[in-house]
């Protein structure tokens, strides 16, 4: 690999880090080393099976068909599988991970510089966190180079900072017990998926993909592998800062309990470790973070929905719409935002990694009609799972909880499965093989 193409692949890897890397990402690897005590790993484990690597599935899937959205999921049916898409990209957009991003931004990283906390000061600072998010995304062609060049380094110094002075003094012991009843693995796979990171890989991968279009690479099979590899990166950067938040919050399992707000922990962890200067350091990392995800997700968003209206519906307007819209809902707060993403997630999330997994198996699977029955069957499950939860109907949370993989919140898998078989066994009139479009 020559070196513009080593640094084009660094670029875009930390790019993609930074996209990930938002709100999501900060509040809750502390606070499942919190819950954890000496076992994080365990839910360590399970947040980044949830986090990075079906992130990284997703991005694989996506490079198969040049970062074209609805075609990878077409098989499903393209109503449905706009649908899902659209979904995805609201959750990922304006309706939960933009405006959590602006609200940790103010809950995090300015109101313990500032030391008072009133929604003039949350609407000043929300002002001024999705103007520079419009001023920064408004041109589509810079946003990789502007988050991959310049703001990553800045946040991984940070990052770097607070985790290795916390390793070399720790701040508290490790608790030899958990702090709640619920199986670590299933809780770190929960919080993986309330990061929004399967749904954003969704939209980030169109992202990288013209990224290393517009760097002048436009064979297939270069492409996919320096998307793969970017996708590698990022990945790995993720884990180790991960596991460096997590062994944090695991040092004050002996302290603090689970009734500790998770935007709270943070400004904790950082003032333990740096004393008064943390406070500053913690406003770079949140704010650095959550700006770079804002970006991101609003570049996709927008181009996504400009894309799917043939341009009739401007980037430019898009961008501007999502800014506003975001504002809004960001002065709701980060724990509202939080109880209200739940549900949504825990519906779509199964949705789109069972058919993303299905991809893999397309040139193998002749009926399009096992694709829809992988997705329709997820779906349903999901739908029993969220509405036996929020409804409290224990005799369908209890049937649902005897399924094989119930207890790592994967509930979904062996239906998903059975529907996708039997699917195969009704005959369509046309079978539709994606794959001959993919790259």
């Amino acid at each position: 690999m020559n070196n513009k193409k080593a640094l084009d692949v660094v670029v875009v890897g930390f790019a993609l880090f930074s996209m990930f890397f938002g709100a999501g990402n900060l509040l809750f690897p502390p606070y499942l080393g919190l819950v954890s005590g000496t076992n994080w790993i365990v839910s360590l484990s399970g947040f980044i099976l949830t986090d990075i690597i079906l992130a990284l599935v997703v991005v694989m899937a996506a490079v198969k068909f040049d970062g074209d959205l609805d075609l990878t999921l077409s098989r499903a049916g393209k109503k449905f599988a706009r649908a899902i898409i659209i979904a995805s990209i609201l959750c990922i957009g304006p309706l939960l991970a933009i405006p959590r991003n602006g609200a940790t931004t103010y809950e995090m990283g300015i109101a313990p510089i500032l030391g008072f906390d009133t929604p003039v000061a949350k609407l000043i600072v929300s002002i001024i966190f999705f103007g520079l998010t419009l001023l920064l995304t408004i041109r589509p062609s810079k946003v990789v180079d502007i988050i991959g060049k310049f703001l990553t380094p800045v946040l991984l110094v940070c990052l770097a900072i607070l985790i290795i002075m916390g390793i070399i003094n720790p701040i508290g012991d490790l608790s030899s017990s958990q702090l709640i009843e619920n199986n670590l693995f299933a809780e770190g796979v929960a919080q993986g998926y309330q990061t929004l990171d399967t749904l954003a890989a969704v939209a980030f991968s169109t992202v990288a993909i013209t990224a290393i279009i517009q760097r002048g690479y436009s064979d297939s099979k270069e492409k996919v592998k320096l998307t793969l590899q970017s996708g590698l990166i990022s990945g790995v950067f993720l884990a180790l800062v991960y596991a460096g938040l997590t062994y944090l919050g695991s040092m004050l399992s002996t302290t603090y309990g689970v009734d500790t707000p998770q935007a709270s922990l943070m400004v904790v962890i950082t003032n333990a470790i740096l004393g008064k200067p943390g406070k500053i350091i913690l406003g770079i990392i949140v704010s650095l973070a959550c700006l770079t995800t804002s970006i991101g997700l609003t570049s996709s968003a927008a181009s996504y929905f400009s894309n799917i209206s043939n341009g009739k519906l401007k980037y430019q307007t898009l961008v501007i719409g999502i800014c506003v819209f975001s504002l809004i809902l960001a002065n709701f707060g980060v724990s509202t935002i939080i109880q209200f993403s739940a549900p949504v997630l825990e519906i779509v999330c199964p949705v789109l990694v069972a058919l993303i997994g299905t991809t893999f198996l397309d040139k193998y699977i002749k009926n399009d009609n096992a694709f829809k029955g992988v997705a329709y069957v997820t779906l349903l499950v999901s739908i029993l799972s969220v509405g036996s939860s929020l409804f409290n109907i224990t005799q369908v949370s209890d049937l649902l909880s005897k399924l094989p993989l119930a207890q790592y919140g994967f509930n979904w898998i062996l239906p998903a499965i059975l529907g996708g078989i039997i699917g195969n066994f009704i005959k369509t009139k046309k079978v539709v093989n994606s794959n001959q479009k993919a790259m």
